[in-house]
């Protein structure tokens, strides 16, 4: 039996008030550090250590991941994995897995790996039964997901469903879409899941065009059931529906079910709370694919995959839990990405799925990891004296090699890349001349990009071929361009857990050292406030009130003018 509870911690023992990293002496060894290894090149750092291409990879689960190709020396990952016992890492991170409340700012627990903890461990977080309530979830969803894929579940004019509709937005559309899309090949049912998230009306238009009502299933996701952007949405979602159909509003229910906590609001929609599926406030949405967030995703792949999926995010979970810090995964690439951050001003990471089924994971990555740690005030309210965060991107390989790939050989910023690969494919195709596999040269691009990246290629390497001396210049490929390489056999649900989990842990890493709060998102709540005050400012029939700065009054007079309203 598993049992993360006892950790012995509470917020007391976390207390970094007035703490500065910057002024440890960790902080300080590194940044005299790294004026030495500025100053190498990937070249000289390989010559000097041949064995790193062996030694410097780390394997957790299926993943086999390969760090060799970064800008650290052995002396550099000791002082990192000081810096990160000074900081108090691994006692952030017991705190975090027994529910100590490390959300300071809402004062709650942090529990997402709960959520796919197996039915018999014990963890009790503030007098519940987590992993109780979980499962109970969870068997809801399975038994709920086995009517809909069956076709026992029907509509109202008593046909099966084919086709579901999530809607969502942020974390209640980021992960399911992702996943979805990564985990097609295992879609074994009828069932063909659509996402709308924007409130522009484009995107559900363009939804909707094509569905059958009677058909058609909405998801409606949101924990408060009170988004505003969902909520309009569904409404429009529902109109659509009774419109079609002509049909009453007893029709919702049996067209509509809740992802969601608020029993009242969702019963008010018209939605039967028996089909309502229900989450915690100790998880956030970019953290929450997992969770009854994730139905549309059982929907399609079945309880049974669905759980391999959360399986594969627990061998991660217990790797970050157990596995010393040089030994580490989430650890080592937390704290490549803020030596490069705070010591080599990178602005930025780019990662690279040499799969074109995870197109979305690079956008899906870019809440997770910037709305956890784009923060510019420590856990306790202090403003922070170092960069935070990494803005992260990306596409998938071998279409960013005709678009962005210039900048990062030739550029002048440093961008560090994370490749991601597998070694069986999804689909495969034959060559042009029908000798080889589409997927081994899809890799051996893979291959090479690093390569090149990591080692470049010199003026007079490029001179001996014989190239006219005054495009020598033009082709020199710098190198030095750090890149982790991340291999696993084939793109599973339990691959895809592992690799979302290997990232949710690499944010915890470094937000921990920075000693910011990753978990809420305050800065995301005064933008939708405002767009409520102004939505009546545009709508009057009246001129508006002055707004307080002149390029809003401007804005809003120019739209209302257009828009045929008294500017």
């Amino acid at each position: 039996m598993s049992d993360v509870s006892d950790s012995g911690l509470d917020s007391s023992d976390l207390d970094t008030s007035g703490h500065d990293i910057t002024g440890t002496r960790s902080w300080q060894a590194l940044a005299a550090h790294q004026d030495h290894v500025h100053s190498m090149h990937l070249r000289e750092v390989f010559a000097a250590d041949p064995e790193r291409g062996r030694e410097l990879t780390v394997d957790v689960g299926d993943l086999h991941i390969d760090y060799s190709k970064h800008r650290v020396l052995r002396e550099t990952l000791e002082l990192l994995f000081g810096l990160a016992r000074e900081a108090g890492l691994e006692r952030r991170r017991d705190a975090m897995f027994a529910g100590v409340h490390i959300n300071t700012s809402e004062d709650r627990a942090v529990l997402h790996t709960a959520l796919r903890l197996p039915a018999d461990a014990e963890l009790v977080v503030d007098g519940q039964h987590v992993v109780a309530d979980v499962h109970e979830v969870l068997d809801a969803m399975g038994a709920f997901t086995d009517r809909l894929r069956s076709g026992e579940w029907k509509g109202h004019t008593g046909k099966a469903i084919t086709d579901v509709v999530n809607i969502g937005i942020g974390g209640s559309d980021l992960g399911p879409v992702m996943v979805y899309q990564a985990l097609r090949h295992y879609v074994d049912s009828p069932i063909h899941c659509h996402f709308v998230s924007n409130v522009d009306p484009a995107d559900m238009v363009a939804t909707l065009a094509g569905l059958d009502a009677e058909t058609t299933l909405f998801i409606v996701a949101s924990k408060t059931f009170g988004t505003l952007e969902t909520l309009t949405n569904a409404a429009a979602a529902k109109r659509w529906l009774l419109s079609e159909l002509g049909a009453a509003d007893d029709a919702v229910a049996k067209h509509f079910v809740a992802v969601s906590s608020n029993a009242d609001r969702v019963s008010a929609f018209g939605i039967d709370t028996a089909n309502m599926f229900g989450f915690w406030d100790w998880v956030g949405g970019r953290y929450s694919v997992d969770s009854a967030i994730g139905l549309s995703v059982m929907a399609a792949i079945g309880k049974q995959r669905f759980g391999e999926f959360l399986h594969g995010f627990h061998v991660v979970d217990e790797h970050f839990r157990t596995a010393p810090l040089e030994q580490n995964a989430p650890v080592i690439l937390g704290l490549i990405g803020l030596w490069y951050s705070n010591f080599f001003d990178a602005q930025s990471r780019v990662v690279l799925p040499y799969s074109n089924d995870m197109a979305r994971f690079a956008a899906y990555l870019q809440q997770l990891t910037m709305e956890s740690n784009g923060k510019s005030v420590t856990a306790h309210g202090h403003h922070v004296t170092t960069d935070t965060g990494e803005v992260f991107w990306g596409e998938p390989g071998t279409n960013g090699q005709h678009a962005f790939y210039q900048l990062l050989h030739q550029g002048t910023r440093m961008i560090p890349a994370d490749f991601i690969g597998f070694a069986v494919p999804t689909d495969d195709l034959p060559t042009a001349d029908g000798t080889g596999s589409m997927h081994d040269l899809l890799m051996s691009n893979y291959f090479a990009q690093t390569k090149v990246l990591a080692f470049g290629k010199t003026a007079d390497e490029i001179a001996a071929e014989g190239v006219d001396p005054d495009v020598v210049p033009h082709k020199v490929m710098p190198g030095n361009r750090p890149s982790t390489s991340i291999l696993a056999p084939e793109l599973t649900p339990s691959v895809i857990g592992q690799l979302i989990a290997l990232y949710e842990h690499q944010v915890f890493v470094e937000g921990a050292i920075w000693g910011i709060n990753s978990f809420d998102q305050w800065g995301v709540e005064l933008g939708k406030t405002q767009a409520m005050e102004l939505l009546g400012v545009i709508t009057d029939s009246t001129p508006p009130a002055p707004l307080g700065d002149s390029s809003s009054d401007e804005l809003v007079r120019w739209y209302r003018s257009h828009r045929g309203r008294q500017a």
